[in-house]
C-alpha cells in the first residue's frame, strides 16, 4: 500500500473523504495530535485501525463528530454533557456516555463496551472532512500502539507509511497532547488528563471532579499503563545530567532541547511529543527530563511522561 500525501484544498479533502467512504484509513489533523481515522460505522474499516497500529482490541477508540447533533445520534446525551459541550466544544474534551440502543457505531471501536467516547474536534480541516463524509470518525492517535504520539506528518509516516491509505498534511498540531476524557458514572470523573484541566471542568460544572482509579480496567483511550513510549528509557524529574544521556529541559537549564525556557506549560505541551521524537532518533539509551510542575496542563504532560517511562 502506498500512502498518499494529501493537502488541505477542497479537492484533496474530497479525496480523503472518498478513501474513508470506501473503508480506507486516513491520518487526519486535529488540534491535539494527528489521528488515524476510519468510518466509525464500518466494522471492517475500524478493524484496520487496530491492525495498522497493533492496538489491543480491549482499548476503545474516540469517536469524532461534527457537532452535538451527531453525538446525540450515538450517545445517550444528558444535561451535563450538553453544558460541557456548549463550553468546550469544538475542542479537546472527550465525553464518555452510554451508547444508544441500536447504535451503528462499530462494536470494535467501543471495545464491546456499553459506552461510547465522543468529541468534536476544533481543527477546521477535520471538521470539513466530517461535514463532507456525514458519518462519525473513529480516530485514535496516528502512531504504533504504545509509542510516541504524532504531532506532524513526519511522525505519522515514521511508523505508518505504507500501512495506511493517506495522510492529510495540515502542519504541526497546535495543542500537542491528547484530549481530556470525562465520564459521568458513577460521578463526574476524569479518565485521562488533557489540555482542558480538571479545574476548568470543575468550575464549569460547579462541583468537584474525581479521578479514575488506575487499578481499574481500561474503559477509555489513554489508560494503558505503558503508553507514549520512546525506544530510549526516560529518567524523570532529573535535576542532574548524567554522561551519555540526552537532556529534555524545562526552564532555565542546560539541555539538548528545552520544552519551554519561559516555563510555559502550554509551550511545553506543544513541544513534548516532537522533542521526544527528535531525542529518540539519536539512539540514546536514556533521555533525562527536567521536573515539570504538576498543575494545570502540567498534569497532562506528567501523565504522558510517567506512562512513557514505563517502557515495556
Amino acid at each position: 500500500m502506498k500512502t498518499k500525501n494529501l493537502g488541505t484544498s477542497w479537492e484533496e479533502i474530497e479525496k480523503a473523504v472518498e478513501i474513508l467512504r470506501l473503508g480506507g484509513l486516513v491520518a487526519i489533523p486535529t488540534e491535539t495530535v494527528y489521528g488515524l481515522a476510519a468510518d466509525a460505522t464500518n466494522e471492517e474499516a475500524v478493524s484496520k485501525i487496530f491492525k495498522a497500529k497493533g492496538r489491543p482490541a480491549y482499548n476503545p477508540l474516540i469517536i469524532h463528530v461534527k457537532n452535538t447533533k451527531m453525538a446525540k445520534e450515538y450517545a445517550q446525551w444528558n444535561k451535563a454533557a450538553e453544558s460541557l459541550a456548549e463550553k468546550f466544544w469544538p475542542g479537546p474534551l472527550t465525553i464518555v456516555l452510554p451508547s444508544k440502543k441500536n447504535s451503528n457505531i462499530a462494536k470494535t471501536a467501543c471495545a464491546n463496551l456499553p459506552t461510547v467516547a465522543v468529541r468534536m474536534p476544533s481543527h477546521p480541516v477535520t471538521l470539513k472532512i466530517l461535514d463532507q463524509l456525514k458519518r462519525p470518525l473513529a480516530a485514535p492517535s496516528a502512531n504504533l500502539s504504545g509509542k510516541i504520539s504524532s504531532t506532524s506528518t513526519n511522525h505519522v509516516l515514521k511508523n505508518l507509511n505504507q500501512k495506511i491509505d493517506a495522510i492529510v498534511d495540515a502542519g504541526n498540531s497546535a495543542v500537542g497532547v491528547e484530549s481530556t476524557i470525562l465520564t459521568f458514572k458513577p460521578k463526574p470523573t476524569i479518565l485521562r488528563t488533557g489540555f482542558i484541566t480538571p479545574e476548568a471542568i470543575s468550575n464549569a460544572m460547579g462541583l468537584k471532579i474525581a479521578h479514575y482509579d488506575e487499578a481499574g480496567p481500561v474503559i477509555a483511550p489513554g489508560q494503558m499503563k505503558s503508553h507514549y513510549c520512546p525506544n530510549a528509557n526516560l529518567r524523570l524529574n532529573a535535576k542532574d545530567w548524567r554522561q551519555g544521556e540526552k537532556k529534555l529541559g524545562f526552564g532555565n537549564v542546560e539541555c539538548d532541547l528545552n520544552l519551554s525556557k519561559d516555563q510555559s506549560l502550554i509551550e511545553a505541551a506543544q513541544n513534548l511529543f516532537n522533542f521526544l521524537h527528535i531525542l529518540d532518533s539519536f539512539d540514546t539509551k536514556t533521555i533525562s527530563v527536567s521536573p515539570i510542575p504538576n498543575e494545570g496542563i502540567g498534569l497532562a504532560i506528567n501523565d504522558r511522561l510517567i506512562r512513557a517511562a514505563i517502557n515495556d
